[in-house]
């Protein structure tokens, strides 16, 4: 007659990853760079924020089939799937997040007033980019 023996992990280690500065980085980052993909990416269907059409340059409105409003709906798929992505594989998502990140910031710097909201998404895209490093360490980590 055999048993069967089941180790249970310690909760040392998970207790000591939660008190690690860089593991709650990586937390933070990851919960922003989900959460807020998304509900930008919602917004664009209802314009609750702000009247997403006008931050779309001239130039790609004249590019993109369709009204501007019809490629803020494209936009607003985009981002939801980037914050899926960062939801599901960090190291991934977050390298998506900054792409996506430098595509708008191009975008902004081709639109005159809009500098100051480039600047704010060059930040975001370093916070982007934070969190794909952090995921590269702490991601496989808090796997069992």
């Amino acid at each position: 007659m055999s048993s069967v023996t089941t180790s249970t992990p310690s909760a040392a280690p998970r207790r000591a990853m939660l008190t690690d500065p860089g593991y709650q980085a990586f937390v933070i980052l990851r919960v922003g760079f989900t959460v807020a993909p998304i509900l930008f990416g919602l917004d664009k269907f209802a314009n609750l924020l702000v009247d997403w059409p006008v931050y779309l340059a001239p130039w790609i409105d004249d590019l993109v089939p369709g009204s501007a409003q019809a490629a803020m709906y494209a936009v607003g798929a985009i981002e939801i799937v980037a914050g899926l992505a960062v939801a599901l594989a960090p190291r991934f998502g977050g390298w998506l997040v900054a792409g996506w990140l430098a595509g708008i910031i191009v975008n902004l710097l081709t639109i005159p007033g809009h500098y100051d909201i480039a600047l704010r998404d060059f930040g975001l895209l370093l916070g982007a980019v934070a969190l794909a490093r952090l995921a590269q360490r702490y991601h496989a980590e808090q796997r069992p």
